[in-house]
């Protein structure tokens, strides 16, 4: 663009061309056609359908064996090495 002492703006004619000739490339490379057997939104969904998370399902525990195993994971916890490098203070 060619800014002109008079205040206005001319645009170089070559310059339109070429946008407008880069324009014309972009969208000739651009489909319209809505027959094609699946849209991205399907693609999507199968994508997501196949890719599902299972939820683990454990063995429902008595109370008594919730607390030996609490028991066992505190005491694994506290019998671990380097007690210093995390933080916790007991």
């Amino acid at each position: 663009m060619n800014n002109e002492p008079d205040g206005g703006v001319h645009d170089d004619p070559d310059e339109e061309e070429l946008i407008r000739s880069e324009f014309d490339a972009i969208v000739s490379g651009l489909s319209l056609d809505e027959s094609s057997p699946s849209t991205f939104l399907d693609e999507l969904e199968v994508i997501n359908q196949s890719d599902g998370f299972i939820a683990p399902n454990p063995t429902p525990q008595t109370p008594r064996a919730f607390l030996f195993s609490a028991r066992r994971a505190i005491k694994k916890w506290l019998k671990r090495g380097a007690h210093d490098d995390d933080g916790v203070h007991l």
